[in-house]
């Protein structure tokens, strides 16, 4: 009888330690598609571009099918009209994510700045104070930078 209350109990935990990683999950692709949007509002002209970029950028990093990048879209957009500060979205991508994944989005901040081929100062400004945020050494904040920079050029997109 305790070998069966114990299973039950170890089964719960486990199935709720599940959704919590899952929710965790969503929590991060949310914070990272806002702080994405935040980045295309910072010089009032919201190219469309940016948001292809913005779309194949979150497309790319989470894995997610058509349906599931228009609902992140769609609640991305409503959080970032909603935040007071960029360390609401931040703190849980400090927390969760490894340093190469916190790289990976500076690098998803300079795609979608550099997609209208224009580098606002105000864009700039932003990814530098989210790279504070998320403690990016200043070497990884320019290597990024430029290695977009440099792929747009190879391209011949910038």
């Amino acid at each position: 009888m305790l070998l069966a209350i114990k299973q039950f109990f170890e089964e719960k935990l486990s199935i709720n330690a599940e959704l919590a990683t899952q929710q965790n999950d969503k929590k991060l692709e949310l914070d990272s598609a806002a702080l994405m949007i935040e980045l295309m509002r910072t010089d009032s002209r919201i190219d469309a571009r940016e948001k292809q970029t913005l779309a194949l950028v979150l497309k790319e990093t989470f894995a997610l099918e058509q349906d599931s990048l228009e609902e992140l879209l769609n609640l991305a957009e409503t959080a970032a009209t909603q935040a007071t500060s960029l360390f609401e979205f931040t703190s849980l991508i400090n927390e969760s994510y490894s340093y190469e994944q916190r790289v990976k989005l500076i690098e998803n901040l300079w795609r979608v700045a550099f997609a209208d081929h224009k580098l606002d100062r105000y864009e700039e400004h932003m990814i530098r104070m989210v790279a504070d945020l998320i403690y990016i050494r200043h070497s990884d904040f320019i290597r990024t930078k430029l290695q977009v920079k440099e792929t747009l050029q190879g391209s011949g997109e910038a």
